[in-house]
Parts: structure tokens; sequence; C-alpha cells
């Protein structure tokens, strides 16, 4: 079996708490889910050794959302095809009352959601952002509930 690539975590966030323990432990749980679908969609999550994942607030998102797409505001999650995957507490703090889950719940979809881009998928259109969603939801779910 070949190594997963190796996690490192930045967690720059104040403002929102969340439980980054549990949240590093969600990530590395889906990891080899996401690995999979990448070497079946031959996507760079495939070949990299390592990925970066940072907590940002919501400045520091917007700053990035700005310099790199050209959108101004923060956003939930931006992921480079190299392995970097950036995601807004306060946003996830915002938005996980309206889906029933916990900040941390939250982050761990965003970092899903990454995983799944550098696994080769979109979410440009609505269709390709459905099939994003529910996947992402049962790779939480298996992540949450192990078989």
């Amino acid at each position: 079996m070949d190594p997963l690539p190796h996690l490192c975590f930045s967690h720059r966030a104040k403002a929102a708490p969340y439980n980054s323990a549990v949240l590093e432990h969600l990530a590395a749980a889906s990891l080899p889910l996401c690995l999979a679908l990448a070497k079946e969609n031959t996507a760079p999550l495939a070949g990299l050794d390592s990925l970066d994942i940072s907590i940002l607030g919501a400045r520091a998102m917007a700053r990035v959302h700005r310099d790199f797409l050209d959108i101004s505001g923060a956003t939930d999650v931006i992921t480079f095809p190299y392995g970097e995957i950036l995601v807004c507490a306060p946003i996830a703090a915002s938005r996980a009352p309206e889906f029933g889950h916990s900040t941390t719940t939250e982050l761990a979809l965003y970092i899903i959601h990454g995983f799944l881009h550098l696994s080769g998928y979109d979410d440009t259109n609505p269709l390709a952002a459905k099939t994003m969603a529910d996947i992402q939801s049962h790779i939480l779910s298996e992540t949450i509930n192990p078989r």
C-alpha cells in the first residue's frame, strides 16, 4: 500500500472555536477514501507527498480570495493544486448550525471538499456540485462512523 500524504496543519483562526484534535483526526481518516478516488481519476492528490491545511480567519481568507481568485470577501474553502487547502473557521461557525453540525464537523467537510478537488472533482455546475456534496457527505459519514 502506498503511503498517505503527510498532513501539515496550521491553526490560525482565533475568533471561531473548534476542536483541532478532532478536526485533524477526521481529516486523516477521510484522506484514504479521497486518495482512492484520486487514483481512479489520476488526479493530483495521488502524487502528493504532503498537504498543507490552514484554518484561517475571515480577513485572511478574504485576502487570499481576492489575491488569487480576484473575488472579494471570504469563502469557505480554497484549494490549490500543489496541495494547499485553506478553510475559513468563521464561515464554518456561521454555517454549521444550518446543517446541524459543530464548527469542527463543518471544517472537516471543507477539508474533504478540498481533498475531492485534488481528487479530480469540481463544482463548476449544479450537477457536479451536487455530486461532490453527496460524495463529501458520504466520506464524512464513513469517517465518523467507520464500518
